[in-house]
């Protein structure tokens, strides 16, 4: 290291790409130090998809329990415990950010909790500590956090998904705006648990950016259990009633009256005050940081990577910029992060599993598709009696019988999407699907027996269905 600087490396932020940045860089013999405000693992291990998966493990019991009848079962009285649940919540997550600590220092990175900011292009301002450190090169990897909708008249009344998980009392009804991933999930964990769930979207359906036919079958799939789903509206204020009720006047003049109402309305980049204008630092509108292709801010020593760039917002996609970065600026070996056919789930109730174009992505690029789409009743549910559909979509380019698209709805889509990632990142053609062997019985069997196109799309445009 050159004398000039007190670390080789400073990362600010201990999320997943961070940490994965500092100690495959200090494994290189680097020095090292990283600064987390909060609590090391960051937002998927501490409020997000972690404690997320959790609760929705959690929320599938009950149908588990009424299910079970269907195969001779006999289940006595069940009762639930939140919080119970929110302290075996808590536990895990306090365990893994003890192995994310107990990484770093085995490294020999030197871990500083607090809050750090820049000062200028190789200076990093420790809050905690009162002074100033620095580091030939800075790697900006602080997240991002839920949108507050500050904007919106009573919205300290309201919460955003991180209080949603360490709530004091279980609420009996809650009203969610917004249904994207985050806010569709929240509704079938409340919703599973025993709430009274209401989505407020001010779309004409649920889940923007995913395939249309996924979306309105999870529309009817929530229906049926009971989730109430509001479109082309919004809540205009929220106050407070009586025993500390929360009132929620819509768009439309309806007021809806909830224990929680929740905002998940998407999230904005943690730029705020990090003293980026000081280093020189460039951000967009919004405040997310621009990064060229090799996660390089426009300030040559500082680097960003994870949700903080706006690129795409999955915790494997920040650990992925975060080794691409070691290798090209430590390892000699330039390396570019591959954003292409990231698989993806959503853990609703049905679960869903994407990798690649949605039709209607697929339908702007290719001038014919052929589609293939089974939609059936799963197997288990031919016993218990319950009103639920399996969806698989296959989506192919006409032209070279590439499978460009693989959406699934039902039991462990995201499982099947993370397998489904791997042919179809080595450009599978529908050819290749055709050849395989059916696993008999399984529902993933029809993304190999589906022969004929369901029908096609020619320039965007449906044919024959």
């Amino acid at each position: 290291m050159s004398n000039t600087y007190d670390y080789d490396l400073f990362v600010i932020g201990g999320g997943s790409g961070g940490v994965r940045a500092a100690r495959r860089t200090a494994a290189l013999g680097k020095k090292v130090g990283i600064a987390e405000e909060s609590r090391y693992g960051g937002t998927c291990v501490i409020r997000g998809c972690v404690p997320k998966k959790l609760y929705v493990y959690a929320s599938t019991f009950l149908e588990h329990f009424e299910d079970a009848e269907g195969f001779g079962w006999s289940v006595g009285e069940t009762s639930f415990d939140w919080n119970k649940l929110v302290s075996s919540k808590e536990k895990e997550i306090t365990r893994l950010e003890s192995l994310y600590r107990k990484g770093l220092d085995a490294a020999n990175v030197e871990l500083f909790d607090s809050r750090a900011t820049l000062r200028g292009p190789h200076d990093v301002y420790l809050v905690a500590e009162d002074r100033v450190v620095t580091a030939e090169r800075i790697l900006v990897a602080v997240g991002g956090t839920p949108n507050p909708h500050e904007s919106l008249p009573g919205h300290e009344l309201a919460i955003v998904s991180d209080a949603a998980f360490d709530l004091k009392e279980f609420p009996k009804r809650i009203v969610i705006s917004g249904a994207g991933y985050i806010g569709i999930e929240f509704a079938g964990i409340f919703a599973g648990l025993g709430a009274e769930v209401t989505i407020i979207y001010r779309g004409l359906e649920i889940l923007s950016n995913f395939d249309q036919d996924l979306r309105q079958l999870l529309h009817e799939e929530y229906e049926k259990r009971g989730i109430r789903i509001i479109t082309q509206q919004v809540i205009g204020k929220i106050e407070e009633g009586p025993g500390g009720v929360r009132r929620a006047t819509l768009s439309g003049g309806e007021v809806l009256e909830a224990d929680q109402i929740m905002l998940a309305i998407g999230r904005t980049p943690l730029t705020h005050d990090l003293g980026l204008d000081l280093a020189g630092v460039k951000t967009d509108d919004r405040g997310y940081i621009p990064v060229n292709e090799y996660s390089r801010t426009n300030v040559d020593s500082i680097w960003a990577v994870g949700d903080v760039t706006d690129r795409e917002p999955l915790t494997p996609v920040a650990i992925h910029e975060a080794m691409c970065f070691v290798s090209t600026e430590y390892l000699g070996k330039p390396a570019v992060p591959d954003h292409e056919t990231i698989p993806t789930a959503v853990f609703s109730h049905p679960e869903i599993g994407t990798v690649g174009l949605t039709e209607q992505e697929a339908g702007k690029k290719y001038n014919k598709l052929n589609v293939f789409r089974a939609n059936f009743k799963p197997m288990k549910h031919t016993m218990t009696g319950r009103d639920t559909r399996i969806l698989m979509k296959l989506i192919v380019d006409a032209e070279t019988d590439r499978v460009v698209g693989a959406h699934v709805l039902g039991s462990d889509a995201g499982e099947m999407a993370q397998l489904l990632a791997i042919p179809m990142k080595m450009n599978c053609t529908k050819a290749d699907f055709d050849r395989t062997m059916a696993l008999h019985p399984s529902a993933g069997e029809e993304l190999v027996t589906m022969y004929e196109p369901t029908y096609t799309v020619v320039n965007g445009e449906r044919q024959g269905e």
